[in-house]
């Protein structure tokens, strides 16, 4: 049976950071699925078909790397997809405490999930999605901060 772990998020965008962490959860696990799911509580800056699109360039050369979309929640997501892992990355102690009930959650509606905290790389724990949206919105470059070229946004 081979180690299955989701990289869940919105990815809007898919940052340096995030590619940290699905390059360094490779060697942890046997496939990595980066799931893009639909966040209740957010708008979306990009479609989320173009950002999956971008995202699945990137890892054309990774075979053991594959991206998906989904609804709903994500530890039945992982179900569906036979994951046993759910890859988080964390760039602080905030980051934690916002993920810690975030994996009892899962935990709870699938028990047989387990989350694995990794740490990000430290030259990248400052980067957000956040922040590279708002940079890019008004006209930034953010090449510096994704591993794809950004789209133009019609003004």
């Amino acid at each position: 049976m081979s180690r299955i772990a989701i990289f869940p998020g919105s990815f809007d965008p898919f940052t340096n950071g995030h590619l940290d962490i699905v390059q360094r959860g490779v060697g942890l696990f046997d496939e990595v699925i980066v799931a893009i799911g639909t966040n209740s509580s957010k708008q979306r800056y990009l479609p989320v078909e173009h950002m999956q699109a971008l995202i699945a360039e990137v890892f054309r050369d990774e075979p053991r790397v594959s991206v998906r979309t989904f609804k709903g929640l994500t530890a039945e997501f992982a179900r569906e997809v036979g994951a046993k892992y759910l890859l988080r990355g964390l760039r602080n102690s905030p980051d934690f405490e916002y993920e810690k009930p975030i994996a009892y959650g899962n935990q709870h509606v699938n028990p047989a999930l387990e989350t694995v905290f990794l740490l990000t790389s430290p030259a990248l724990g400052a980067i957000s999605s956040t922040i590279i949206r708002d940079i890019h919105r008004y006209g930034g470059n953010v090449d510096a901060f994704v591993p794809f070229a950004m789209p133009q946004l019609a003004s």
